[in-house]
């Protein structure tokens, strides 16, 4: 049965088989996050309206845009830099692609989605949806594969070192709800089970730990703030930083109910980018960027193979 989750640790057990389990703030009336480009449907380039620097800043945040100056930023011009974005963006998500921020556009965009930029350095993963590669060894780049698939993998392609195959986590219990550290170790054993390569094991010992999860809100110290409800969902840092954090303010659930996000599915996602995994386009897969409220996920073919092609499994 599905199960809502309230982030207020020090809750008891025992209450929490008794009551429905709400996230932290569940009533609270906050502006959200994309809330902003609702009146932007169907703007275009040479359009000057309020708001599309809020849109600049969105495709900043997620590097679809990378002006020679800040300023260039901080105004409400349609420009052609915007457009070029635009047609990224669509081109990424396999959007019909006009440039402009149309409905299927903005239905997209509006989604809570994975904090991790689409388009890292200027490199565009996404769009990297060729043959894919198989190592000769740990140290070299990907040879080809026989087959076409989408996964992608980070600029430089981290990953953990040869024999480093036994990662251990640890929570931050000051932050993160007893309910979700079992969510968490599903998705580590689903990896585990899935690719034959990795194991995971929780240790209480943050000095000793690979892996270091919490649920935070807002600026919390790593540079890529959360937003809230509704917004970003999570992030974690690719091989081997081992950081994975949640919005503690998001509507969080166990399985699939209205309006709130399965954090199995989450953990899921943010799991693969902790093993170099990047964002693929196809929207099965569960390294996809964004996700539906209410949707549960898991792993996919395409994730599979990026893991194994990565590490030569």
């Amino acid at each position: 049965m599905a199960q809502k989750i309230q982030l207020v640790p020090f809750i008891s057990l025992f209450f929490l088989l008794l009551v429905p389990i709400y996230s932290k703030n569940p009533t609270a009336q906050k502006p959200q996050p994309f809330g902003f480009l609702k009146p932007l449907q169907g703007c275009r380039k040479g359009e000057n309206l309020a708001g599309l620097r809020d849109l600049k800043q969105y495709l900043n945040k997620f590097g679809y845009l990378n002006y020679n100056s800040s300023k260039a930023h901080d105004n409400d011009e349609f420009d052609e830099f915007l457009e070029a974005a635009m047609k990224t963006y669509q081109a990424n998500y396999n959007l019909k692609v006009t440039g402009t921020l149309d409905f299927e556009t903005f239905s997209k965009m509006a989604m809570p989605r994975c904090g991790v930029p689409d388009v890292i350095n200027g490199t565009n993963s996404m769009r990297r949806n060729k043959k894919r590669h198989r190592q000769n060894n740990h140290h070299s780049r990907p040879k080809k594969l026989h087959t076409v698939s989408h996964y992608n993998f980070f600029p430089g392609f981290p990953r953990w070192p040869v024999g480093k195959t036994h990662l251990t986590y640890w929570f931050d219990l000051g932050t993160t709800h007893p309910d979700a550290i079992p969510a968490f170790a599903r998705a580590f054993a689903k990896w585990s089970s899935y690719t034959q390569y990795f194991t995971f094991e929780e240790t209480e010992e943050y000095e000793e730990a690979d892996i270091t999860i919490g649920f935070e809100s807002g600026e919390h110290g790593d540079g890529f703030s959360f937003d809230g409800q509704g917004g970003i969902l999570a992030h974690a840092f690719a091989p081997t930083s081992g950081m994975l954090h949640c919005d503690a303010d998001d509507l969080w659930s166990i399985g699939a109910l209205p309006d709130y996000t399965d954090l199995e599915t989450v953990a899921l996602h943010e799991i693969g980018h902790l093993l170099g995994l990047d964002h693929s386009s196809v929207e099965d897969a569960i390294m996809y960027p964004t996700i539906t409220p209410g949707t549960v996920k898991d792993l996919h073919a395409d994730d599979v193979q990026g893991i194994k092609a990565l590490y030569n499994i």
